[in-house]
């Protein structure tokens, strides 16, 4: 029998507030500074490395590009999935709680928490090995033989929990073309209307994520030759899917006093795990496994150590771990840049770090950032004392969508990309290694480190209607080219939208006429505007 340590996370009932005075906001960023939680976190820590069912991988929010008025909110799981894994393929976790959070006032604890629970129909029983027996060609067709299906309740901060969805019907694991041949309109059964407006879905899908994951071999080979390689092409992951009104969100209901919000996702499991031979019973209180925000930060800023443990913090928790303390403000990636790569490490403190992750970029936090983009401190009825600086994605649910979205987000000049948020398009891993080389301090980007890791896009279209993800492979990863998409595109809901390329960085040291486009602060610094105002 093994057993985990329950944590506050379980219980929303009666949590204290934290109060903390903008005064003192400098001093408490850095004591966050390495409690970033971890997104595009694949395997991250030890323990949850081990149980990849409740493993979350990333987590998404941008304004919906063709609804304008919502947010979309993606949050994967269960990393790695090759296709070809059969006989049980990638079930969700029956015994815990998938959850999308929301912090609309900057106390760092959840003012609405998306909780998503599964159940399963399996119909297999003893008379055949195979997830499906026969094409499968709608969610209720008898041919397909493993089912689950969710329930979703949302919670308030007082812990009320309303019921949204009482037996949402998720999209199975895609077996192949012979078993699946339209994926795409399982996938389109699999998205449900919720009253009041919005939309939600569960289901497989292509891992949305595009990087090269050799930064763990001496930071990319030790001279950049390891480079240009998608690590998840073809490789999938189960996604969850929230389209929901700006006001669902907002502070007071109010998208236009107070357009900012903090988004994280986490997994709750039980914690007692029963074992008898050819039996594994769940049993006992909830326990926080897995919690993920902003993209990358428990792989490579929080030390192998203090892993399991972040995983286990709720974010209003994160300034009160010393240990941690130095991971944002003293990053560790530029000291390994300066010793393999001999590129002077920023100077510390890396006070703009702590306001990109921990604050959000506000003029009320005393940051080097001169800008009011997406901090909780811009809602015009946010109380300053209770802010507290956490680890989480911030989006400012007032910009606008991008006409024309560039890959480099904020660094780029395009106020609608990550950090401000997180679209599928962005590339994350450029903007961070950008960021933390001291970009937001110089204005210019690094131009030895100018060409990325050359994995500018993903390796398959995203779609262009909810959920925007794109249709999960169903060829093997070592197939060659990596995994095929199903019926020749990887697109649901509508034309396939193009790739998201942008425009890649300059491989020269010269930085030519892109010099003063990727400023940080360029776009950043014409949100200067009074308090309580949206952002035009």
């Amino acid at each position: 029998m093994s057993v985990l340590l329950p944590s506050r996370r379980t219980r929303r009932v009666g949590l204290s507030l934290l109060a903390v005075g903008s005064v003192v906001l400098t001093s408490a960023l850095i004591g966050l500074g390495s409690d970033l939680a971890a997104a595009s976190s694949h395997r991250e820590a030890p323990l949850i490395a081990g149980d990849p069912p409740v493993d979350n991988t990333d987590v998404y929010a941008f304004v919906s590009p063709d609804k304008p008025d919502t947010v979309t909110l993606v949050a994967n799981w269960y990393p790695f999935e090759e296709p070809n894994g059969g006989p049980n393929f990638y079930p969700w976790a029956t015994d815990a709680h998938y959850d999308i959070n929301i912090d609309s006032d900057g106390d760092a604890k959840p003012d609405l928490t998306y909780r998503w629970t599964f159940k399963t129909d399996d119909r297999r029983g003893k008379s055949t090995f195979l997830y499906d027996n026969g094409p499968v060609t709608s969610l209720d067709d008898p041919n397909l033989l493993f089912r689950q299906s969710y329930t979703l309740d949302v919670i308030d901060k007082y812990g009320r929990s309303k019921n949204l969805v009482r037996s949402g019907k998720t999209a199975p694991s895609n077996t192949g073309p012979a078993s699946m041949p339209n994926y795409g309109a399982l996938r389109d059964q699999a998205v449900t209307n919720l009253p009041g407006g919005g939309k939600s879905f569960a289901g497989q899908a292509d891992d949305s994520f595009f990087l090269d994951l050799r930064v763990f071999d001496l930071l990319y080979g030790g001279n950049l030759s390891e480079v240009g390689q998608d690590t998840l092409r073809g490789y999938n992951v189960n996604t969850i899917a929230l389209q929901v009104p700006k006001s669902a969100l907002t502070l007071n209901g109010n998208a236009t006093r107070n357009p900012v919000i903090g988004v994280w996702s986490d997994t709750e499991r039980q914690s007692l795990s029963i074992k008898t031979p050819g039996r594994d019973t769940q049993a006992g209180p909830y326990v926080q496994v897995s919690r993920l925000g902003n993209p990358l930060v428990n792989e490579v800023v929080v030390p192998a150590g203090l892993k399991d443990r972040f995983n286990g913090l709720t974010p209003d928790q994160d300034h009160n771990v010393p240990e941690l303390v130095d991971r944002v403000t003293s990053p560790e990636v530029p000291k390994l840049i300066q010793a393999i790569y001999g590129l002077p490490a920023p100077a510390t403190p890396r006070n703009d770090l702590a306001e990109i992750f921990l604050t959000g970029i506000t003029t009320k936090a005393g940051g080097p950032i001169k800008a009011d983009l997406n901090s909780q401190l811009n809602n015009a009825d946010v109380n300053a004392r209770k802010f507290t600086p956490s680890e989480m994605l911030r989006l400012n649910t007032a910009v606008p969508v991008a006409a024309n979205p560039n890959r480099l987000g904020v660094l780029a000049g395009d106020l609608q990309g990550f950090p401000n948020g997180r679209r599928l398009t962005d590339d994350v891993v450029d903007i961070e290694v950008q960021a933390l080389e001291g970009a937001a301090q110089t204005g210019v980007i690094v131009p030895a480190l100018a060409a990325g890791d050359k994995v500018n896009a993903n390796d398959v279209p995203f779609g262009n209607a909810f959920p925007y993800v794109a249709l999960p492979h169903n060829s093997a990863v070592n197939a060659g080219g990596g995994g095929g998409a199903v019926g020749g595109g990887a697109t649901s809901g509508g034309a396939a939208a193009g790739p998201a390329t942008g425009t890649p960085f300059p491989v020269k040291p010269a930085l030519g006429g892109l010099a003063a486009a990727v400023l940080l602060g360029s776009g950043v610094w014409l949100l200067r505007r009074r308090p309580g105002t949206a952002v035009e």
